[in-house]
């Protein structure tokens, strides 16, 4: 190990290389070690372990189909109230109608999540997912954080499980991995006060694997949060899925960490804050991710919020799904995110292919659709 320059993390290196589980107390070494060649090197061999060079991503389109949202949450710049101008909420048949504006061939995963519309009734919701199941046969409806699964719950008068019982016989395949932000109560009182608590997160997502449902899951970093409260973080994350691998056969497809946005938020006005979260940051985050949470499938390197080009290099440090081509996005973008509103299908091929891995073409489920050479056709041909 002449790479290895932190001596004290000669013994984490040997049970990644053994595959054995980390302590807490061995995670916060990753995050406080300056050895970063070793880190990046023990995040990589996790995802060697699991997926060789492939990285995976997905023809996708992402669709909010209201802003309007009485929650309150500081970190957002993306909701509205119903007498904003800039407000916008679709009806079921005019979310059908959003779909097949942005719809392109070969796309396979609608994702929808949005905000807490204060006056929808319950019934709204099934018939938006039964109308677009209908309309669109070949779309998997990944849709309803469990932030919006509790909202549901609440005007409904069902519990949890019942609310995503009657969603997914209506055509709900999966669900997203938002509304977790951190789970320490200290952050989640001054980020996200009105929102589903974190027992309550983790309850629905252990529901939804109990009905067969694969989930992901996510975390907002970058604000006020401490190395240990992003930790702790994960490791509830870590005893969620090691029970839903046990009783149910599988849980989260995916850890998402998400890099807060400080523009056009009352948490980054009342911060002072309007740096970005940095590059080492990320990749660090990303890194500890892929060590520590050792029963999930993937970590995911969100391009939107942290940029294909850092995203590329994420590849390195753990990645081995990088979401999809999305074709609009608005709550990362309203934040002040400086991606792209959407990637093309070859965009993303190219940007994996470029890093030396092989790309992947998935659906929600993570079942393959398509494997593409590992070097560009032009630099074969040369």
């Amino acid at each position: 190990m002449k790479w290895l320059s932190d001596p004290a993390l000669a013994p984490i290196v040997e049970k990644v290389e053994a595959g054995e589980r980390l302590t807490f107390a061995e995670g916060m070494q990753l995050y406080d070690t300056r050895d970063l060649n070793t880190l990046m090197r023990l995040a990589n061999l996790r995802k060697q372990q699991l997926h060789g060079d492939r990285v995976y991503f997905v023809h996708s389109m992402r669709l909010e189909f209201t802003n309007i949202c009485y929650v309150g949450c500081t970190f957002c710049a993306f909701a509205a109230h119903k007498n904003e101008e800039r407000a916008w909420d679709y009806s079921p048949e005019q979310v059908a109608e959003q779909v097949r504006r942005r719809y392109l061939p070969g796309i396979t995963e609608l994702h929808m999540s949005s905000g807490h519309h204060p006056n929808h009734k319950w019934e709204y919701y099934p018939e938006m997912v039964r109308g677009l199941r209908e309309a669109f046969p070949d779309l998997q409806v990944k849709a309803f954080t469990a932030a919006e699964i509790e909202h549901l719950s609440r005007i409904s008068k069902k519990p949890t499980l019942e609310v995503l019982r009657e969603l997914q016989a209506a055509g709900l395949a999966a669900m997203p991995g938002g509304g977790a932000e951190i789970f320490a109560d200290r952050v989640r009182r001054q980020v996200a006060k009105n929102k589903v608590k974190a027992e309550k997160w983790l309850q629905i997502h252990s529901e939804a694997h109990s009905l067969g449902m694969r989930t992901n899951a996510t975390m907002l970093y970058g604000h006020i949060e401490t190395l240990e409260e992003r930790l702790d973080h994960m490791d509830r994350l870590r005893t969620l899925q090691d029970d839903s691998v046990a009783r149910f056969g599988g849980g989260f497809h995916a850890f998402i960490p998400l890099a807060f946005q400080p523009l056009g938020n009352t948490l980054a006005q009342n911060l002072g804050k309007t740096d970005f979260t940095t590059g080492l940051d990320d990749l660090r985050n990303l890194a500890v991710a892929r060590i520590y949470l050792d029963n999930f499938p993937h970590i995911k390197g969100y391009w939107v919020m942290i940029g294909s080009e850092l995203t590329q290099v994420s590849l390195d440090w753990g990645v081995s799904d990088i979401d999809g081509t999305i074709q609009e996005e608005h709550i990362a973008h309203a934040a002040g995110a400086t991606s792209p509103m959407k990637l093309s299908e070859q965009g993303m091929i190219r940007m994996i292919q470029h890093a030396g891995r092989t790309p992947v073409l998935r659906d929600a489920y993570y079942n393959e659709l398509a494997t593409f050479p590992r070097t560009p056709a032009t630099e074969a041909a040369d």
